[in-house]
């Protein structure tokens, strides 16, 4: 199996190195160029490519790839948000990702965004490194006691809800499918909202909850389910969190929550308008949009770029189940569990 990675980073190079010596059959070649239309025809003489969450795997890319028999991409990622499944199914191609790699990274930084954008610890390091000391806009609340609200408890949200009953919080779950071992066995989600009709009661965790953190997929029901009347429905000086998909938030609807003083702190790893910026250096740039601009400009806003993933646990973990599915590809195996996004034959 003969693998063309695309925008390669030094932790990409770390990672997948440290793994392919377990992989006798799959050779990798890295390049510093992002998978799009115009760099597909790269992978000329390649069985697979592998690209990441902010590549460009529409149905152009597939069709020059399918062109020059690339027949397998491999995704390292758990989101396949960027590729055009329908257009991989119609050209006979299999699309493989990462279901799952260390959830508890992801809960550890979004419980540390909340932390943080409460605290404003972000805001108190520069003053400090300035030299100054005041405390003046710096007062936070106390979490202990309070009442958290998880949307999703899959298993990244299930990872935050124990992190959150450590910090002796009161803990609501909202799911289409609610883990009632979350409630029964582990005792770390205190009580789920209700589902009624294929609908989950979102508004009866608005109403109540202290802090909310982000953990849907993201499909057509979920798209921009943060929105004005959302936001309306939650507590004054609320504490949102997300971690999840950036469209899962209207960005706009956001910044209104946050000026009306309903949103008291924010923490956001992902947003709508992140796709140009997300692992790129842009400081010498004027950037196109001003949502981002508007974001940090704010004071209870912590902002990072997608980073919530980002743990040498988690990087290894990518590494092993691409390079699984790379060998398992060649040899007529069968993929990681969960893994398949579409393969021929495959619905």
């Amino acid at each position: 199996m003969k693998v063309l990675f695309y925008e390669t980073k030094s932790y990409d190079r770390e990672s997948f190195g440290a793994a392919l010596s377990k992989y006798p059959d799959v050779k990798v070649d890295f390049i510093d160029a992002n998978l799009s239309p115009m760099t597909a025809g790269l992978a000329r003489g390649y069985d697979a490519v592998c690209a990441f969450v902010n590549a460009d795997v529409s149905a152009m890319t597939l069709e020059v790839l399918a062109g020059f028999g690339v027949k397998l991409v491999l995704m390292r990622c758990a989101g396949f948000d960027a590729v055009n499944v329908p257009m991989a199914k119609e050209l006979g191609m299999t699309v493989t990702r990462v279901p799952a790699y260390s959830p508890e990274a992801i809960a550890e930084h979004a419980m540390g965004l909340a932390l943080c954008a409460n605290r404003r610890i972000h805001k108190g390091y520069i003053r400090v490194r300035e030299n100054n000391f005041s405390l003046e806009g710096l007062v936070g609340v106390t979490l202990h006691g309070k009442t958290a609200g998880v949307i999703g408890t899959g298993r990244i949200g299930a990872a935050l809800c124990r992190i959150l009953k450590g910090f002796g919080m009161y803990v609501i779950g909202a799911d289409l499918y609610p883990n009632q071992k979350l409630v029964d066995e582990e005792h770390v989600v205190d009580e789920y909202v209700e589902v009624k009709d294929g609908k989950v009661d979102y508004a009866s965790l608005y109403r109540r909850a202290d802090l909310i953190s982000l953990h849907a997929f993201l499909n057509k029901d979920s798209y921009h389910m943060i929105n004005d009347d959302s936001i309306a429905q939650m507590k004054d000086g609320v504490i949102f969190v997300n971690t999840g998909r950036g469209g899962l938030v209207d960005s706009n609807a956001l910044i209104r929550g946050i000026r009306s003083g309903k949103i008291g702190a924010a923490g956001l790893d992902v947003y709508e308008e992140e796709n140009a910026n997300v692992y790129q250096d842009r400081e010498s740039e004027i950037l196109g949009s001003s949502i981002v601009a508007r974001l940090c400009s704010f004071p209870n806003v912590v902002m990072t770029s997608h980073q919530a993933f980002f743990t040498r646990e988690a990087l290894g973990q990518i590494a092993e189940c691409t390079l699984e599915n790379a060998q398992a590809f060649g040899r007529g195996t069968d993929f990681v569990p969960r893994s398949v996004v579409t393969a021929p034959g495959v619905e």
